[in-house]
């Protein structure tokens, strides 16, 4: 029996994508689990995959189309089913062509001579009542026509109305290039059109300090031990093993030592995770993501290594799947290689923590109550207060720390 694919929740708190490439021909056979589309969200190019076999008997949507999550975008069954029905029930037709064409109106007959329902989403009414643009001079290009986000973006232009705190639309592929602009008091300048991520990045985060109460724990690690460690594991290891490796391993040793910080802050309950899945911060070509790493605690640290370099190409090639950015209670943003001391990261929601890692460095250490000479490591790990207390956040800081400088654990 013939049925619909539609659009995942590709991205927490997203009502929308960007459908920017299918995978699958249509009339074409394949397995569950294969690619089907990749969805550009405002993290990353998502892909969706099929739950079982089947064929792709129509798409419903084309390439550079933005739809709604929820709505059907192919219609899925077996070789030469007959799915008129069904695509009169969506008010298309057999012959809808797989490219972006006119829908139609999406305006319901009224049987009692009243003005016909024009559909639109929550948003775009929203944002139709900010701009003061009625729904009836906007044409909607959603499904069956209802009136979406773009659709909003499209009318306010043309009206040359602002609206009041809705972004400027984003560009799908390839981003804008920047566009010089005209001496202003002596000053050039050249401005760099928003890309979807990078304005993703700017919400989530300005979310994240303006409602989640940060604090603060500060410590610093002799790594010494840690980094003889490594040379030794990276001459049989079979995959090079960075610091950062070992940091993350080092952090799920925290978790297990002390599982009460292993949580999240939900609206009805202090969420405790079985697991350590740690979120690992990726700037790539593309924008800043992070991807989390499942059951930290049992890999090796060839393991994370072999993972985090994975999370890397596919995130630098747009390619992470939905449940690559989703869990974990924790992240490890790392600036280390770049020279920086130290640094206060921002909590990526919903985790309830976020550890941030500076370079090491030579410095004088006290040791056995022995001046000597030490690598040392800045931790910086910010905390939302909601879930972890400063008490467990410093006994926590403790665990890491004796982890790094006693690193044998981290092989155990």
């Amino acid at each position: 029996m013939a049925t619909l694919l539609r659009v995942p929740e590709v991205a927490t708190g997203s009502t929308e994508a960007v459908l920017s490439e299918w995978l699958v021909p249509e009339n074409e056979v394949f397995d569950a689990g294969t690619a089907l589309a990749v969805l550009e969200t405002d993290k990353a190019a998502v892909e969706v995959e099929a739950e079982a076999s089947a064929i792709v008997l129509r798409r419903l949507v084309g390439r550079g189309a933005t739809v709604e999550v929820g709505a059907p975008i192919a219609v899925l069954g077996a070789a030469g089913e007959d799915v008129s029905a069904l695509l009169a029930e969506l008010g298309g037709s057999a012959s809808r062509a797989a490219e972006p064409a006119p829908e139609p109106a999406a305006v319901a007959p009224a049987s009692n001579g009243s003005a016909p329902r024009i559909f639109a989403s929550p948003l775009a009414r929203k944002l139709l009542k900010e701009a003061g643009i009625g729904l009836e001079e906007v044409t909607g290009t959603g499904p069956n026509g209802r009136i979406v986000r773009k659709d909003v973006e499209v009318a306010i232009a043309r009206a040359g109305t602002p609206a009041p705190g809705v972004p400027e639309p984003a560009p799908v592929v390839p981003d804008p290039a920047p566009a010089r602009r005209e001496p202003e008091a002596g000053t050039s300048y050249t401005e760099i059109p928003h890309t979807r991520i990078r304005r993703a990045i700017a919400s989530r985060l300005t979310m994240s300090k303006q409602t989640v109460p940060h604090f603060t724990v500060r410590r610093t690690a002799r790594i010494d031990a840690l980094l003889a460690l490594r040379k030794q594991l990276n001459e049989v290891s079979p995959a090079r093993i960075s610091v950062n490796d070992l940091i993350i391993r080092a952090v799920a040793v925290a978790h297990t030592d002390v599982p009460d910080a292993n949580v999240i802050w939900t609206d009805d309950a202090l969420r405790k995770y079985d697991s350590v899945d740690v979120g690992v911060a990726i700037a790539s070509e593309k924008g800043l993501v992070t991807p989390v790493l499942r059951g930290v605690e049992k890999l090796s640290p060839s393991g994370v290594s072999a993972q985090v370099k994975a999370f890397v190409a596919q995130a630098g090639e747009g390619k992470l799947k939905q449940r690559d950015l989703e869990g974990g209670s924790i992240a490890v943003s790392n600036l280390g290689m770049y020279g920086v001391d130290d640094f206060t990261a921002i909590i990526n929601p919903p985790h309830a923590a976020i550890l941030a890692v500076g370079a090491g460095k030579p410095g004088p250490a006290v040791v056995d109550g022995e001046l000597t000479v030490a690598t040392q490591l800045s931790l910086v790990l910010s905390v939302d207060h909601r879930a972890i207390d400063g008490a467990l956040a410093a006994q926590w800081m403790a665990a890491l720390v004796e982890a790094l400088e006693r690193p044998l654990r981290l092989v155990a």
